[in-house]
């Protein structure tokens, strides 16, 4: 009974996480900070919390074969639990088209920045009440955030 517990635990935290990052309506609504295309400077214009990402951190060019590598064998271990690559939701939304919805810097805090985001964001805060799982911190460094950016940008 106490596995289960623990068990159970586990899988509500991951959930959590992955709730929060993919979490929408669906409609092509502009979140907050995403008021133009992925990676516009308007979001790099705005003062970011201290310890946030910014959009000046953050360059996007062609996809990066070994970076979608190793972000897909990030996802495996420590995503897939709570998000799919399709459209669906598991516990947290699915990841198909997350990079049209999301700015980059914005999908990179809620990797890397889970805290401050559901703290200061309202778009974070959003997700938080629509999947009512907080996401954990799954503990991934700047390299592999990126690396599961690059992933999800072949979604």
């Amino acid at each position: 009974m106490r596995l289960l517990k623990t068990s159970l635990a586990k899988v509500t935290l991951v959930a959590g996480f992955a709730a929060i990052t993919a979490c929408g309506d669906g409609t092509a609504s502009t979140p907050p900070g995403a008021s133009g295309p992925p990676g516009a400077a308007a979001a790099s214009e705005e003062a970011a919390p201290a310890g946030l990402i910014t959009a000046a951190e953050i360059t996007l060019g062609e996809i990066d074969q070994a970076m979608v590598e190793k972000g897909k064998a990030t996802y495996d271990v420590k995503c897939q639990a709570c998000h799919s690559t399709g459209p669906n939701r598991v516990v947290g939304p699915g990841w198909k088209g997350v990079t049209e919805r999301r700015k980059p810097e914005w999908i990179m805090n809620m990797m890397l920045n889970i805290d401050v985001m559901l703290e200061t964001d309202p778009e974070a805060q959003k997700g938080l009440e629509e999947c009512l799982v907080r996401m954990p911190n799954q503990g991934l460094s700047k390299d592999q955030g990126r690396e599961v950016l690059e992933f999800m940008r072949t979604l």
